[in-house]
């Protein structure tokens, strides 16, 4: 597949920015996004899961600020920005899987929240970014338009009603409880609207709202403001 040439052969690296709250689509919109025009994918929320999962591995407690900023200092972070062979690691542990156990996503917020904590996770996705080898990364999160890549050429606020949200995540979570799941959602939302606000377009930021469209026809709207914004084809 043919990829956008101007950016790339300036020797910088195309940021699509993509921000949204839990259960948007970010995660799996992004992918199949990267897929179709060649790029890399970033899961940002994967840094701080496997933060927090870091943490919690050493003993300690993710509402903890001083424990959690020591973790941050010896992070051996890696993740994969392909977008085909998706795996996340802290030292040689595989913690693709583990990183999304319940424990772990109960502590994200606490780990999230600390600034000094966001600065230098925010400095590793632009370095991860930077040396990625790729034309284009997709990178997707909740401040990722605002203050990770606020002159990407490309910035996106993927969003949808929050009871289509809340079916969305139950439907993925089988074997939970349909509440649960929706107020374990919006509990979320409410700790992690504290640090970044993720629910309101920044000024240059295009609002792609889900709740009336499918997963194909979202990852179409995503693929339509990638193309206009950095002239790469959309796959179709």
């Amino acid at each position: 597949m043919s990829v956008p040439t101007t950016a790339a052969d300036a020797g910088r690296v195309v940021t699509v920015a993509i921000d949204g709250p839990a259960g948007s689509g970010k995660s799996s919109v992004s992918k199949q996004a990267a897929r179709r025009v060649g790029y890399g994918y970033l899961d940002t929320g994967a840094a701080y899961r496997a933060l927090a999962w870091h943490v919690l591995d050493r003993g300690a407690d993710t509402d903890d600020e001083g424990a959690v900023r020591q973790a941050a200092t010896d992070f051996p972070y890696a993740i994969s920005l392909d977008p085909d062979d998706y795996w996340v690691r802290v030292g040689d542990v595989d913690v693709t899987d583990a990183i999304r156990e319940p424990r772990v996503s109960s502590a994200v917020s606490g780990v999230a929240r600390v600034p000094a904590v966001r600065a230098r996770v925010n400095d590793l996705f632009r370095a991860l970014v930077a040396a990625s080898g790729r034309p284009g990364v997709i990178v997707e999160g909740r401040d990722i338009t605002t203050v990770v890549a606020p002159d990407a050429p490309v910035r996106i606020l993927l969003t949808a009603a929050p009871e289509v949200r809340a079916a969305r995540r139950s439907a993925e979570m089988t074997g939970h409880d349909a509440a649960s799941v929706a107020d374990a959602l919006h509990r979320r939302d409410a700790a992690d609207s504290k640090v970044v606000d993720f629910l309101t377009a920044a000024p240059g930021v295009t609002v792609v709202d889900s709740t009336d469209l499918d997963f194909a026809q979202t990852v179409e709207a995503v693929l339509d403001v990638i193309s206009a914004g950095t002239g790469a084809p959309d796959g179709r």
